[in-house]
């Protein structure tokens, strides 16, 4: 089908070449237009401005770094949302609940409907279609993008009709991952410390009883000390973060608040372009 997918960043460069391999017809917007031009050479279409990647009733893909960029790219000056009409928008975005829910609303005033749909995965299970998507909107909305969201991921999961419930699902996911991550971090200092291999310790964790893709992939930048760019930046993670916060609202979450001040110690060190195990290097020495 034709197909216009807009943001080609780590995630989404991989995600678009999948969906050209299993032969639909892709327009591609991206702020950055090197990366939209690069995958001409692959049979897509690279346009100028997001209105121009969409269909009148087509499908459009987002997969943006923010809320901001996502509101611009829907609703701005040269926004897709009256382009594409009675289409469908398959948000893949990790962004705020309420957003997805107001852009739900714009995208049915002109006729159209909203998917929400972010995933769980780095750039190597995007690459490798293995992401793992919760997905929420109408169900007749959901019936539509599941062929598409087969293509990218392992798991599409869905959690009903609010537009904003999959993200919901999302920020709850990044939640428990932080978390893991500042436990791993302070598991291993207290490893080292104590003489042991941080390698090894990791290994025999992951190999045991926190045998799952978190603490594998994110375990294993911790055990070797490697921080750099992957594919979670800490500012993304931060971000993320608070998206969290704003939807915990009034709930006392004592974990919430020391993960915040982590993280802002963590953005205030310049560790913000850094992969989010990069939060380890503001750990107290002994």
């Amino acid at each position: 089908m034709d197909i216009a997918f807009l943001g080609l960043g780590s995630m989404g460069l991989p995600m678009a070449r999948n969906l050209l391999k299993a032969g639909h017809r892709l327009k591609v917007w991206n702020r950055s237009a090197d990366k939209a031009r690069a995958l001409e050479a692959e049979g897509a279409t690279a346009v100028g401005h997001p209105k121009q990647a969409v269909s009148p009733g087509g499908v459009a893909i987002t997969m943006l770094s923010d809320d901001a960029a996502l509101e611009a790219v829907a609703l701005g000056a040269n926004g897709f949302v009256p382009a594409l009409g009675k289409g469908l928008h398959i948000s893949m975005s990790t962004v705020s609940p309420e957003l997805n829910r107001r852009l739900a609303k714009s995208q049915h005033a002109v006729g159209g409907a909203l998917v929400a749909a972010p995933v769980f995965g780095r750039p190597d299970a995007a690459a490798a279609a293995k992401l793992n998507i919760p997905c929420s909107g109408s169900e007749a909305a959901r019936a539509r993008a599941l062929p598409i969201l087969a293509t990218l991921g392992q798991r599409v999961q869905s959690f009903g009709e609010d537009p904003g419930a999959a993200n919901v699902v999302k920020l709850n996911g990044n939640f428990l991952l932080l978390a893991a991550t500042q436990a791993m971090a302070e598991t291993l200092a207290v490893a080292q410390a104590a003489g042991l291999e941080r390698r090894d310790v990791m290994d025999f964790f992951t190999s045991t009883t926190f045998a799952c893709p978190a603490y594998l992939v994110y375990g294993g930048r911790l055990a070797d000390e490697d921080y750099s760019a992957g594919g979670f930046k800490l500012s993304l993670a931060a971000k993320d973060l608070r998206l969290f916060s704003a939807l915990a609202g009034g709930h006392n979450l004592p974990l919430r608040g020391l993960l915040e001040q982590r993280f802002q110690e963590a953005m205030d060190s310049g560790l913000g372009d850094q992969d989010v195990t990069a939060l380890a290097q503001t750990l107290p020495r002994k």
